[in-house]
């Protein structure tokens, strides 16, 4: 595992997105796993700076996102379909039909997490798989548990991750309680990952998931054993030390 510190959050969207822009020139065709919330924002802006000064091409990139509300659909400006298209998608030649989500909408929630497995493994799995972490630890949407989930599967939220995104709805009753997320199993079978945090209220979660035991009560712990992980964080996210 490496561990960058980055000055502050500016910095640390900049260094995350010339690991981005690496793996797209490396490999102009790559799976990129993606992510949302506002830990990437500044980085999907900086590689958006990139791609119209003609430096980076996403022509024939495939993506996958983490994660996505249940119960809502593409439009809603608060799903992660929209986010993504809003801050990224939108902006760049990436083709809109090697992008992938899971569908918040889904009749069948089993058969939904049972497609979108298929779907990473029909294109080959991910090279590369940006993460966040949450205030608990989650990454995607696996929270803190008794065992680590395997595969995609559909999650209840936890009141602190309902909570910490209630700021983006007009109250906390508008927050879905159920999310899609990929499984702890899946993100692990990715090539590489990358990880960005930022903020003193991270602080002490992000000590516990590179420093503390690998456990499923906090589940970001379990990059620990992954062989390819690199973690940026600002000077603020890591200053509980380790």
């Amino acid at each position: 595992m490496v561990i960058c510190e980055a000055k502050d959050y500016k910095d640390l969207s900049r260094k995350a997105a010339n690991i981005i822009s690496a793996q797209v020139i490396m490999k102009p065709d790559a799976v990129l796993g993606l992510a949302t919330g506002s830990s990437p924002e500044g980085m999907y802006a900086q590689l958006v700076e990139w791609y119209n000064k003609g430096d980076v091409d996403f022509s024939r990139i495939r993506t996958v996102n983490l994660d996505e509300y249940r119960g809502l659909a593409k439009e809603n400006e608060q799903s992660y379909d929209y986010f993504m298209h809003k801050h990224f998608f939108d902006k760049v030649n990436i083709d809109v039909n090697n992008t992938n989500l899971p569908n918040g909408l889904a009749e069948d929630p089993e058969e939904e997490c049972r497609r979108y497995d298929a779907l990473i493994e029909s294109l080959g799995g991910v090279d590369l798989q940006l993460l966040g972490m949450g205030h608990n630890g989650h990454i995607g949407f696996n929270e803190p548990g008794d065992f680590f989930d395997k595969g995609t599967h559909c999650v209840d939220l936890q009141p602190s991750t309902i909570e910490a995104n209630k700021r983006f709805f007009e109250s906390e009753d508008d927050v879905p309680k159920q999310a899609y997320t990929m499984g702890i199993g899946t993100i692990m079978k990715a090539k590489k990952i990358l990880v960005i945090v930022s903020g003193a209220d991270k602080a002490e979660i992000l000590k516990k998931a590179l420093y503390g035991p690998v456990t499923p009560k906090v589940p970001a712990s379990i990059l620990q054993m992954h062989p390819d992980v690199t973690v940026i964080a600002d000077k603020a996210a890591l200053s509980a030390g380790e």
